[in-house]
């Protein structure tokens, strides 16, 4: 028989609690800033330090990549050093490269920070999904949605500040003040584990846990996680990139192509407050994965078929397609016990998720230069919601990771 041992609580729930919401919510913020408020620049940076389209479709990739190795990372630091100083340390990593990447002089500078910052991005990424199992595991579905719409803040609002900076100061510091709330963050959170015991959030002896997370690849519902996961981030990176080039080459203005993924990019702030509160409240939340693979299939196909005259309508229906989003966030703890079991679950979904997804953007150019239209890349974006929905029916059926079979004791 299966015995459970609760997780190990906060030692105090007052004024601690109240700082790790803080911190959570400061961390969501700075989970895309160090990507979104560096790619509009990428043009401007290029002219000063010298370095040209190639380089620049590297630095476009470089996240994915980065996220996906790293991710994969997190979960070993924090089985040694906790949740808390694990987002220390990162985001104290990533506020050092931020300004690295300010003072860089040349190519090779830029690049080695861009890498060093998106490490300790990937690193938080996987992180505080547990630390809301951790400290507001009553509150998940509510913390969960706090979260992703902050980060859709911070998504939202750095390209939109980022060459207006430029314009008024210089690109340097566009790029070197995304470090400031990188680094209060790491004060925050420093602060936060400062008043922790050395165990905190450690496996307790005899945890069912204890173990487990080193072969979650036998599960089924693990597997489930990481292909829906890859197919909605290969969609997500695949439309920023391309979608603007579909609307163009179909007759549209550039400021056409900027404005639909905007709105493409709205729908992400409904997701969060949406989803994860249905996630927690329906025992199997497999609808929605059908809902948003449909909603996929038609904004694809109506890219296809008529993709300038009703392009607002097909951005919506691919807004509404990658909310599965949220739903992994919020499923990678409804799935597990414990922190430790989400910390392990979640840099294996998304470190192999987005090292996956990587290959996407790519692959999907190549095949629109070979074919010479969007037609080809369109389908095959299409057809991916049939895996999706297949892998989602794994990962909504209601069952924990941990008790999935006796032999990930």
């Amino acid at each position: 028989m299966t015995t459970v041992l609760p997780p190990r609580a906060a030692p105090s729930r007052g004024p601690l609690l109240v700082w790790a919401g803080v911190a959570v919510a400061l961390t969501a913020v700075n989970l895309r800033t160090a990507v979104t408020g560096f790619t509009p620049l990428l043009e401007i940076i290029g002219d000063d330090l010298g370095y040209g389209l190639a380089l620049a479709g590297l630095l476009g990739t470089v996240p994915a990549v980065v996220f996906g190795v790293f991710g994969f990372l997190a979960p070993v630091v924090t089985r040694r050093f906790g949740l808390e100083r694990t987002a220390t340390a990162a985001l104290g990593l990533t506020a050092v490269s931020l300004l690295l990447r300010a003072f860089s002089t040349g190519p090779v500078t830029l690049v080695v920070s861009t890498v060093a910052a998106l490490a300790g991005i990937g690193a938080v990424n996987v992180v505080v999904v547990p630390l809301v199992k951790a400290w507001f595991g009553h509150r998940v579905g509510l913390w969960t949605s706090t979260y992703l719409l902050l980060m859709q803040t911070g998504q939202f609002v750095a390209p939109l500040l980022a060459v207006p900076i430029a314009d008024a100061a210089s690109w340097r510091v566009s790029v070197g003040v995304w470090a400031l709330p990188a680094a209060l963050t790491a004060v925050v959170w420093f602060a936060v584990s400062a008043r922790l015991p050395a165990d905190h959030h450690a496996p307790a002896t005899g945890s069912v846990a204890t173990g487990r997370s080193m072969r979650i690849g036998r599960s089924t519902t693990v597997w489930g996680l990481v292909v829906l996961f890859a197919m909605l981030t290969l969609s997500n990176y695949s439309i920023i990139t391309w979608v603007p080039s579909v609307l163009t080459d179909a007759g549209a203005t550039d400021g056409f192509g900027g404005a639909m993924v905007g709105l493409y990019s709205a729908w992400g702030v409904a997701a969060a407050l949406v989803v994860p509160q249905v996630a927690t409240r329906v025992p199997n939340p497999f609808g929605v994965v059908v809902t948003c693979s449909i909603a996929l299939v038609v904004g694809y196909v109506g890219l296809i078929v008529a993709p300038r005259d009703l392009a607002v309508l097909w951005m919506c229906a691919l807004g509404i397609g990658v909310s599965t989003f949220p739903l992994c966030m919020t499923l990678i703890n409804q799935r597990t016990r414990t922190p430790q079991g989400a910390s392990s679950v979640s840099g294996f979904v998304q470190g192999l998720g987005y090292l996956l997804a990587a290959v996407g953007p790519v692959g999907l150019g190549l095949l629109r230069e070979a074919t010479g239209s969007w037609t080809a890349p369109l389908v095959v974006l299409a057809v991916s919601a049939v895996p999706s929905t297949l892998a989602g029916w794994y990962a909504c059926r209601p069952r924990f990771v941990e008790d999935e079979e006796p032999a990930l004791l």
